[in-house]
């Protein structure tokens, strides 16, 4: 969506917000993302980022491995490393318990959250208020 601002000298004064409002959407949410791509199965890195890459949701690797160092402190994953024929060792990473608890609540919330958000945005464009 691009903001445009003419000023009285003519000149127009453009603003993309698509890249920030997907960016702020994306911190929001992607730590639970990968907590329910791991839910589905063991995983190892690159698999993790391949999975968020082809749904949009990862720009750069290079916030992917902190996260998943941080999901690991928190307890909401656990780790083992294995051998690989292509390779170097490989980090796969598992859900806990406690990391299935907080992916099953945000769930939850998101479906609620997300609906209340449509509603407001249909409501913007001429639905109920």
């Amino acid at each position: 969506m691009w903001l445009h601002d003419s000023t009285s000298q003519g000149t127009v004064h453009c603003m993309v917000l698509n890249d920030t409002v997907s960016t702020n959407l994306r911190k929001g949410v992607l730590e639970y993302c990968v907590l329910a791509l791991i839910g589905r199965g063991e995983m190892y890195g690159l698999d993790i980022a391949n999975g968020l890459q082809r749904r949009g949701l990862l720009t750069s690797e290079g916030t992917l491995y902190p996260l998943l160092a941080r999901l690991r402190r928190n307890g909401l994953v656990e780790t083992s490393w294995r051998e690989s024929a292509q390779g170097a060792p490989r980090r796969y990473y598992t859900l806990t318990a406690t990391g299935q608890e907080s992916l099953t609540a945000f769930a939850s919330i998101w479906e609620t959250f997300s609906t209340a958000v449509s509603d407001t945005l249909d409501s913007s464009t001429g639905g109920t208020p």
